[in-house]
């Protein structure tokens, strides 16, 4: 860790899986939308959750952190377990009275690959953040810092923005919000995508084609 403080009363878990990256290939190249729609809408976060930086583009496997409202001990503790493709998922129980990272976690953060973050509390230094490159989701700004006293736990899963989310399930983020692919089912939903996106190209092109036939006929 870059600060000095006890972390005996942060949990951390012995191991957990990652998925192969290939599978998360097919989750780049579709919207948030189409992907909540496979999963029924069952694993989309709530629209409290939404992107505060510039940077909209989000697919990464979760590095879940549960911490105490305001503290951020635990994801300090967190990032010590980071590995590339991660992205922070924090239950921060959704209070936004501090904030839980800022630009200088942001600045570990990418020192150590992890791709951006969903938090369900408050962060701060929102443009320094978009300068970086990160997308972060949140529910609030604040300018006022964290408590670093803990407690806390690292990769068990998390409820965040009405989700339940583990360690190693893949998020997907886009302007419109979060939806979460347990990680059992990535070669599943990932199968189904197209299927999706090309029904809905489909429909869209009836819907313009009829706009067009109105249109010309309108002018007769």
């Amino acid at each position: 860790m870059f600060i000095s403080a006890a972390t005996d009363n942060i949990r951390v878990a012995p191991t957990w899986k990652r998925p192969d990256p290939d599978l998360l290939t097919p989750f780049g190249a579709v919207s948030v939308a189409n992907v909540g729609d496979v999963l029924q809408r069952m694993t989309v976060m709530d629209g409290g959750i939404r992107l505060l930086t510039g940077n909209d583009a989000l697919v990464g496997h979760a590095l879940t952190v549960d911490v105490r409202p305001g503290d951020n001990l635990a994801i300090h503790r967190a990032l010590d377990e980071a590995r590339p493709g991660d992205v922070l998922v924090v239950n921060g129980r959704g209070d936004s009275t501090r904030a839980l990272i800022g630009d200088l976690i942001g600045e570990i953060m990418i020192s150590t690959g992890v791709v951006g973050a969903v938090i369900d509390g408050a962060i701060r230094d929102v443009a320094t953040l978009s300068r970086q490159g990160l997308p972060v989701y949140a529910r609030a700004a604040t300018p006022a810092g964290p408590f670093k006293t803990g407690p806390g736990a690292v990769g068990e899963p998390v409820a965040v923005g009405g989700v339940v989310v583990g360690p190693g399930d893949v998020v997907v983020g886009d302007a419109d919000g979060v939806v979460v692919v347990p990680q059992g089912r990535l070669t599943e939903i990932g199968a189904r995508l197209g299927a999706v996106a090309d029904a809905e190209e489909g429909l869209r092109a009836r819907i313009l084609a009829a706009r067009a036939n109105a249109s010309t006929g309108a002018g007769r």
